[in-house]
């Protein structure tokens, strides 16, 4: 059975393509005499909770899950939201992380994969190979519900997509044409999918004050239930939903995301392939020196 240590907010740590082949990314060699870093410590590795949607597209993209198994490294620290993955690896030089790329923030670096730095342009021309959807679960939405969906497939909405950093699924999307309905709205579901449906929620309320939009931050997982049980409105996830989940819930994807592989502005790693990422995730690869030589 595997041991994870449990990192929060306040514990928090203070100090798709598969490309075979470890090692021939980085030749970094001259970087290992940065001040304060040594190749020969061990990589802390960061991961998502059981019932993260960054956690399930990750294991996924990268390999990770072998025929329904998450074979993520036993030595793992897990943290419960993107928040706690950047404030984790921002507080230890030695650790390695995975968020949404639209979170990303100057408290952490990202590293290139394959030689393609992580950006919303590599993800939207194809060239960034880890990305993923943003999906809303929903079941049958009274009137406002409707219409702030209708605002967020609005070119107002995936203009504040944009804006976010995240690549809109609709570039001619047209204007919103509602702003009529009352009442409220609940939205629960992935920390990931979270802040930008924050902003959509705050411009939506702008153009409609009729409306109360609440977002909450649970899980993707759990934000898909809220959605089934009807005790949210709108259910967020940053993977996709199963087929035994769309047998009870409909899953329209709002937005495209990367996931940025994350390590401390001090940690003089630049580049990464598919592979290393792997292995590092796996438990496979233990030291900075395996990915520094």
């Amino acid at each position: 059975m595997k041991k994870f240590r449990l990192l929060g907010i306040v514990t928090a740590l203070t100090g798709a393509m598969l490309l075979t082949g470890c090692g021939g990314s980085n030749s970094q060699a001259s970087q290992q005499s940065v001040s304060g870093f040594n190749v020969n410590r061990a990589i802390n590795v960061i991961s998502r909770e059981d019932g993260s949607g960054t956690r399930g597209a990750f294991i996924e993209l990268l390999g990770i899950e072998i025929d329904g198994v998450d074979h993520t490294s036993s030595e793992a620290d897990i943290a419960n939201g993107t928040s706690v993955v950047i404030t984790s690896v921002s507080g230890n030089i030695y650790a390695i992380g995975y968020i949404s790329l639209g979170s990303l923030n100057n408290t952490v670096s990202a590293v290139s994969i394959e030689g393609v730095p992580a950006s919303p342009e590599t993800v939207q021309d194809g060239s960034y190979p880890i990305f993923r959807s943003f999906n809303l679960a929903i079941g049958n939405l009274n009137a406002v519900a409707q219409d702030f969906l209708d605002f967020v497939l609005s070119a107002e909405g995936q203009a504040i997509v944009v804006a976010g950093g995240y690549i809109s699924v609709d570039a001619t999307a047209p204007a919103f044409a509602g702003g009529g309905a009352s009442g409220n709205v609940v939205i629960t579901g992935s920390t990931s999918v979270a802040p930008v449906m924050e902003r959509i929620a705050e411009a939506y309320m702008t153009v409609n004050p009729s409306a109360n939009v609440e977002v909450h931050s649970s899980g993707s997982g759990a934000g898909i239930t809220a959605a089934r049980d009807g005790t949210a409105d709108i259910g967020m996830s940053s993977r996709a939903l199963h087929a035994h989940e769309l047998e009870v819930v409909d899953s329209i994807t709002v937005a495209h995301d990367g996931l940025a592989i994350i390590v401390n502005n001090n940690n003089p790693l630049e580049n990464l392939s598919v592979e290393e990422i792997r292995q590092v995730f796996m438990g496979n690869i233990h030291n900075w020196s395996d990915l520094l030589n």
